[in-house]
C-alpha cells in the first residue's frame, strides 16, 4: 500500500513538473486599423426585437463564426469585445448578397455597412468595406435551453454561436426535401392542443427550433440529415432525436434556426416498422385515407398528374393496404367517378396478391364532391348482408356509406360506416370561421349529429356499429365529443397518449382518423393501433415527381433527389387506423327497407338521364317519378333507370320502395335540365334539276339538335320575283334528326327519283332560273340562286349549272348562304354532276 502511495505521489509530481514546463497556448494575435470608430455589436442588436440603429451606417468588429455565403449569401460575426449584457446579442449576420467576401471562421474583421431589419433578422447590409485584422479563437458557444422563457428570449443570442445540449425530437419533416430543414422540439414531439395530450399553441412555440442546412435555396440536390441515401430506407422520421447541437442561431421565416457548425448526430428513436402493431381479434377493420386516388389524371391538382405518378401512387397504396392485412377497409379520398377509380384500386390489390382477395361495396357516385368514401372487403372472410346504405342528409358533400357484414367463421354481425367530414381549410370570411378548432367546426358538429342519426337507423338491424374515417377533427374537439356523448367509444383513446396521432400539420401531431364503436360493440374490440407510415415521414418521399431529379421533371427546379420506393411509407398524408374484433355469433339481422339513388346533377334536354338506384330490405315494389309528370315502375333489386326530359328546368326525382301494405321509404335526387346549346347549321346539300319533272332538293341538318315539325319552310322564287310563290311553299311536318338529310321530290318525278323522297312537294316546280330559300325558325339559313334576279336560263355554266344538272354541296361547306340577294355562282360551293344523277341523295 505504501508503494502505491509513493508511486502515485511521484506520478503527480512528474505531471506538475511537465505542466510547468509546457507554456499555456496564447490565442492568435490580430491587429485592426487604429482610429476606426467601432460600434459594439450588442449596441447594434439592442435589447429589443429590432435594432435601435436600423438605417444607420456602422462599423463593427468581430470574429467570423460561420461563413454561409454559399447558401445564405452572408456570414456571421461575433464581437471580440462583448458588452457583457445578457439581454443583447454579441453576434450578427453580415449580408453580402451577390458580392461574396473572402472570410473564414476564426478571422477577425472590421465591417462597415448599413444596419437593416430583414423579416425580423438584424443584419449588416450594403457592405462598403471589410478589413481583415488577423485570426483568433472562436468564442465558446452560449448554451440555449428549450423551452424558451418567452417568445423573444432567443433574441439575446441571435447571430451567436450556441449549443443546445439537451435532447431534441424531430417534430416537423414537412420542408426537409424542399428547404433542407427540420423542426425540432424539447420534451418530445409536439401535439395539437385540441388532441388531448395537453399544452397550448404558445407553449409549443416555445419548445420549438428549426435545424437548417446553411442554405435558403429550394430543392437541395442533397437532402440533409437522412438515415441513408438508399431509396428503400432513406428517411428522417418525426420522433427521431438529436443531442448536442452546435451552430449559429439564425432567424428567418418567422422561426429561430440553427445553422450547424458541427454535423448533428441523430438517433433513430422512432424507426419504421414493417407492419402495424398487433390488434388481435379474428376480424380486422382498417381505415385509410388514400390521398386523392384519381384515375382521371391531372384533375386540377388532385391525385397523380400523369401515368408515371399514378403508377408510383398505386404501388405505394397497394403496399400499404396489403400490409394492413385487414378484412374490411374503409377508404377516404377515392375519385368520385362511379366505380372506375375504386375498381382500379381493387384490381391492383388482387393483381398483387395473385388472387381475388378483395371486392368492393358498389355504390356508384356518392355525393357532390370530387372525392368520396368507399369500402372494400375480403369475400372469403366476411360476407355482405343487404345493400349498402348511404346517408343522404344535405349536411354532407361526402355522404357516409355503411355496410352490414357477417364474419363467415364466427357468424358475428357488424356494421361499418365510412366517413369523411368537412376539412378545416378553405375558410369562409364570416360565420363558421376558426374559433380554435379550425374552420367549419360548426358544420362538422352538424355532420356528427347526422352520423348519429344514421347510426341509430343502422342499429335497428344490428347494434354493433363501427364509425370509421377521416373526421377532420382532433380527439378533444366538439365533433368527437358529440359522438362520444351519444354513447360511442373513441377507440383511439385506448392507444397510449404518446402514440395517439395520425396526422401532422405545422409540426403538431394529432389524430383526424378515427374509430368509434357503439356501446354494444366496444366489448368485442380486441385492440386498435395507428400505423405511423405517413405522418412521421418526410413529404418528399411520396409518389410525386415535381421538384425531383426525375427524367419526367424537366424544369430547372427539379433538383431534389428522387428517393421514391414502392413501399407503404409516405403513401398518403394520413396514417391508417386498424381495429381488431372478436365478434359474438349473431342471428339474422332485421334489414330495414332502404332505397338509395345517385346520378349526375344535370343533363341536357333531349338527352337520356341515368339514375342509379339500390334497394335493401326486400321491397315488394319500386317506382320512380321524374318530376315532369312522368313515372316508371322499376326492378325491385335495383339498377339503372333512364329518362329523357323534353324541356329545361329543375326537377325532383323520387324513388319509392314499398314493402307490405304500410312500409315505404323514398330517396330523392334533384336534377337540373339544361337547355341545349345548339351548334352546327342547316342548309341545302343537294339540288336536282333533271329531265322533265325530275326535280329534287336535299336539306341537311348539321345541328346537334333535331329540327322540329313546323319550324322549317322552303320558298320558291320564280323568274326573278322578290316574293315567294304562295302556291309552292313547303312546311316541314315531321322531325329531322341531328346529322340527317331530308329529301323533297317533285310529284311528277320518275319512280327511281321518288324512291329517295322523304316527302313530295310542288316547291320543286323550279327551273334553272328560279331561286330557292330555306327558312328555319323564321330566319333565312340558305339560298340557291339570287332572289329578285332572273339569270335568263340558269346560274353557272358547264357542269356547275342550275339547268339540267345535279349540284352537290362541297364537303368543305358547313353553313348556308344567308344573303339571298348577292350574286350566285354555283361553282364556288357546289360540285356538278350529269343530268338525272340521283345516287347521292339521302347521304351528306
Amino acid at each position: 500500500m505504501n508503494k502505491t502511495v509513493t508511486r502515485g505521489a511521484a506520478l503527480l509530481a512528474l505531471t506538475s513538473f511537465l505542466a510547468a514546463c509546457t507554456p499555456t497556448p496564447t490565442p492568435p494575435t490580430y491587429t485592426c486599423p487604429a482610429g476606426t470608430t467601432v460600434t459594439n455589436i450588442g449596441a447594434v442588436q439592442g435589447a429589443a426585437d429590432a435594432s435601435p440603429l436600423a438605417g444607420q451606417v456602422v462599423t463593427v468588429r468581430g470574429v467570423v463564426t460561420l461563413d454561409a455565403q454559399a447558401g445564405l449569401s452572408g456570414f456571421y460575426l461575433q464581437d471580440v469585445a462583448p458588452d457583457g449584457k445578457a439581454d443583447t446579442s454579441d453576434g450578427i449576420f453580415v449580408f453580402t448578397a451577390t458580392t461574396p467576401r473572402t472570410v473564414k471562421a476564426g478571422e477577425v474583421v472590421e465591417v462597415t455597412g448599413t444596419v437593416k431589419e430583414f423579416s425580423g433578422l438584424t443584419e449588416i447590409d450594403t457592405v462598403t468595406t471589410l478589413t481583415s485584422c488577423g485570426t483568433t479563437n472562436l468564442p465558446a458557444p452560449a448554451t440555449v435551453t428549450l423551452p424558451a422563457a418567452s417568445a423573444t428570449a432567443l433574441e439575446a443570442t441571435e447571430g451567436m454561436l450556441v449549443t443546445i445540449k439537451q435532447p431534441l425530437t424531430v417534430t416537423d419533416t414537412f420542408t426537409l426535401g424542399r428547404f433542407g430543414e427540420l423542426g425540432l422540439s424539447s420534451g418530445g414531439r409536439l401535439f395539437n392542443p385540441t388532441n388531448g395530450q395537453g399544452g397550448s399553441a404558445a407553449e409549443n412555440k416555445l419548445r420549438t427550433i428549426r435545424l437548417d442546412d446553411l442554405s435558403s435555396k429550394q430543392n437541395p440536390a442533397t437532402v440533409p440529415y437522412l438515415t441513408s441515401a438508399d431509396a428503400q430506407t432513406a428517411t428522417r422520421r418525426a420522433g427521431d432525436t438529436v443531442s448536442g447541437l452546435e451552430g449559429v442561431l439564425h432567424y428567418a421565416n418567422g422561426n429561430y434556426k440553427i445553422q450547424p457548425t458541427k454535423a448533428p448526430v441523430f438517433t433513430a428513436s422512432n424507426p419504421r416498422t414493417a407492419a402495424p402493431k398487433d390488434v388481435g381479434g379474428t376480424i380486422k377493420v382498417a381505415g385509410a385515407n388514400v390521398l386523392n386516388y384519381f384515375t382521371t389524371l391531372g384533375s386540377a391538382g388532385r391525385g397523380a398528374s400523369n401515368a408515371t405518378e399514378f403508377k408510383r401512387q398505386k404501388d405505394k397504396i397497394v403496399a400499404e393496404l396489403r400490409a394492413l392485412n385487414a378484412d374490411v377497409i374503409t377508404l377516404m379520398e377515392v375519385e368520385n367517378n362511379g366505380e372506375t377509380a375504386l375498381n382500379d384500386l381493387v384490381a391492383a390489390l388482387n393483381a398483387a396478391s395473385g388472387r381475388t382477395e378483395y371486392a368492393s361495396v358498389q355504390t356508384g357516385t356518392v355525393g357532390t364532391d370530387a372525392i368520396r368514401v368507399a369500402i372494400i372487403y375480403r369475400p372469403d372472410r366476411v360476407e355482405t348482408i343487404g345493400a349498402p346504405q348511404i346517408d343522404t342528409a344535405s349536411v354532407y358533400s361526402r355522404p357516409p356509406v355503411a355496410q352490414i357484414f357477417r364474419d363467415r367463421a364466427g357468424k358475428g354481425i357488424f356494421t361499418v360506416m365510412a366517413n369523411h367530414f368537412k376539412s378545416k381549410g378553405s375558410c369562409p370570411t364570416s360565420g363558421d370561421t376558426d374559433q380554435g378548432q379550425g374552420c367549419w367546426n360548426l358544420l362538422r358538429v352538424d355532420q356528427a349529429k347526422a352520423v348519429l342519426a344514421f347510426a341509430d337507423r343502422l342499429k335497428l338491424s344490428d347494434p354493433d356499429v363501427l364509425i370509421m374515417g377521416d373526421l377532420n377533427a382532433y380527439g378533444e374537439e366538439d365533433p368527437i365529443k358529440t359522438i362520444e356523448k351519444a354513447g360511442f367509444e373513441s377507440l383511439n383513446k385506448r392507444i397510449p397518449a404518446a402514440d395517439r396521432y395520425s396526422y401532422q400539420f405545422n409540426g403538431e401531431f394529432g389524430y383526424l382518423d378515427h374509430a368509434l364503436s357503439s356501446s354494444a360493440l366496444a366489448a368485442q374490440v380486441s385492440g386498435i393501433t395507428e400505423w405511423h407510415i405517413n405522418s412521421d415521414e418526410p413529404v418528399f418521399l411520396d409518389y410525386n415527381i415535381e421538384f425531383k431529379n426525375h427524367p419526367e421533371c424537366t424544369s430547372a427546379t427539379c433538383t431534389t433527389p428522387d428517393l421514391y420506393a414502392p413501399t407503404p411509407f409516405r403513401s398518403s398524408d394520413h396514417d391508417p387506423v386498424l381495429v381488431g374484433l372478436n365478434l359474438k355469433a349473431d342471428g339474422e339481422p332485421v334489414l330495414p327497407l332502404t332505397v338509395q339513388v345517385s346520378g349526375d346533377a344535370s343533363v341536357t334536354a333531349g338527352q337520356a338521364y341515368a339514375l342509379t338506384y339500390t334497394t335493401g330490405g326486400a321491397p315488394d315494389s319500386v317506382s320512380v317519378t321524374w318530376g315532369d309528370g312522368s313515372s316508371d315502375t322499376l326492378n325491385v333489386a335495383g339498377g339503372v333507370a333512364t329518362h329523357t326530359y323534353a324541356a329545361a328546368g329543375t326537377f325532383t326525382v323520387t324513388v319509392t320502395a314499398t314493402r307490405g301494405a304500410t312500409t315505404t321509404t323514398t330517396a330523392t335526387k334533384t336534377v337540373t335540365v339544361q337547355s341545349v346549346v345548339e351548334t352546327g347549321s342547316v342548309y341545302f346539300s343537294e339540288y336536282v334539276e333533271g329531265a322533265s319533272n325530275n326535280k329534287a332538293i336535299e336539306i341537311y341538318n348539321g345541328k346537334n339538335v333535331p329540327i322540329a315539325a313546323g319550324t322549317l319552310t322552303v320558298n320558291l322564287y320564280n323568274n326573278g320575283s322578290t316574293t315567294p310563290n304562295p302556291s309552292n311553299v313547303f312546311t316541314l311536318a315531321e322531325t329531322i334528326a341531328p346529322g340527317a338529310t331530308y329529301v323533297l321530290v317533285n310529284p311528277g318525278a320518275v319512280a327511281a327519283l321518288k324512291a329517295y323522297a322523304n316527302a313530295e312537294s310542288t316547291v320543286t316546280n323550279f327551273n334553272g332560273d328560279d331561286a330557292l330559300e330555306l327558312i328555319l325558325n323564321g330566319q333565312r339559313v340558305d339560298v340557291i340562286g339570287q332572289i329578285g334576279f332572273d339569270p335568263g336560263t340558269a346560274w353557272g355554266t358547264g357542269m356547275t349549272s342550275t339547268l339540267d344538272k345535279t349540284l352537290r354541296r362541297k364537303a368543305t361547306v358547313t353553313t348556308g348562304d344567308t344573303n339571298g340577294t348577292d350574286a350566285f355562282d354555283p361553282a364556288t360551293e357546289w360540285d356538278g354532276f350529269a343530268t338525272d344523277t340521283f345516287d347521292g341523295l339521302g347521304v351528306r
